[in-house]
């Protein structure tokens, strides 16, 4: 997902207007025209309350180990089988997905508040911070996304919060470049030029007229980003310097049930498809959520 997928032309927030209930009449006809996206809704909503509900779901604890099933195929008492230390390879699953959703979200909210206030500031005041902000943001984007998160990862250690300081480091660029195009176009627009210029201050204006317009297509390029913070989280885990041992967690999982590729490969399979399955619903909603937030494909870039 683009930048440019989400910088359309802001329609001005008005208190008491009906903008909201247009809002609701546009989600109806684009549910109903992108079932693919309520699908996507759907499984999203599916995965978070397994996630939630974790040791409702889970018949075991994710670091139980069974000694008398090691290795072990399905059975009544291991549904999908058991790892090479014993542990029920569907409830640690079941709670990898707090692991990868934790890490996806995190990092993608992290990502979202400071790329929306300092995007949405370049773009308003223009100038020496604007150019300051371009050319910090042109130096992250010198990084690939992925050797930017291990740099972060191995100089501040490997643990949740930093995978997702990391993660979220080499996302700040997308939303500041969408945030920073959105308030570039406000900035042109007749109500903001009226309030400057009947004296409202940089704050009113910021906090009346600019904010609340560029908020809502950042929520939507957060849903977009959210797949690709979780593919990234996971590549982490799988390469050691995401989430560390034991704790249960989709990527680490696949780099663990490797030993079983050429003896029960479908071992390998389970996490791989939570994770693939996850990232596409996420891919589908953020999608589905940009027709409603751009009905007509407009652009500014």
């Amino acid at each position: 997902m683009t930048a440019g997928a989400l910088s359309r032309q802001p329609e001005q927030v008005q208190p008491g207007s009906d903008n909201s209930s247009s809002a609701f009449a546009r989600f109806r006809a684009a549910a109903r025209g992108d079932p693919a996206a309520v699908v996507g809704g759907l499984v999203l909503a599916i995965v978070i309350a397994s996630a939630i509900l974790a040791p409702v779901i889970a018949p075991h604890g994710p670091l139980a180990q069974d000694q008398f099933n090691v290795g072990a195929g399905s059975s009544a008492s291991h549904l999908l089988g058991t790892d090479q230390l014993g542990r029920d390879i569907f409830s640690r699953l079941v709670y990898g997905a707090r692991s990868s959703l934790l890490v996806g979200g995190g990092s993608v909210l992290l990502a979202l508040v400071v790329g929306t206030v300092f995007g949405t500031l370049a773009g308003y005041y223009g100038g020496r911070f604007d150019a300051v902000v371009s050319v910090v943001i042109d130096l992250v984007l010198a990084f690939p996304l992925l050797i930017l998160a291990i740099l972060v990862v191995v100089v501040l250690g490997p643990n949740l919060w930093n995978v997702v300081f990391a993660i979220s480091l080499s996302q700040i660029p997308l939303f500041v470049r969408v945030a920073r195009s959105l308030a570039l176009s406000l900035k042109q627009r007749e109500f903001v030029e009226a309030a400057i210029s009947l004296g409202s201050s940089d704050f009113a204006v910021l906090r009346k007229h600019v904010f609340p317009n560029v908020l809502p297509l950042m929520m939507v390029q957060a849903t977009t980003t959210v797949g690709l913070a979780i593919l990234s989280g996971a590549a982490l885990s799988f390469l050691g310097v995401g989430l560390q041992p034991p704790t249960p967690d989709w990527g680490r999982m696949v780099s663990e049930l490797g030993v079983f590729v050429f003896t029960r490969p479908e071992l390998v399979f389970y996490p791989g498809a939570a994770i693939a399955v996850t990232v596409v619903a996420a891919n589908l909603l953020g999608d589905g959520l940009v027709k409603i937030a751009d009905p007509l494909g407009r652009r500014v870039l």
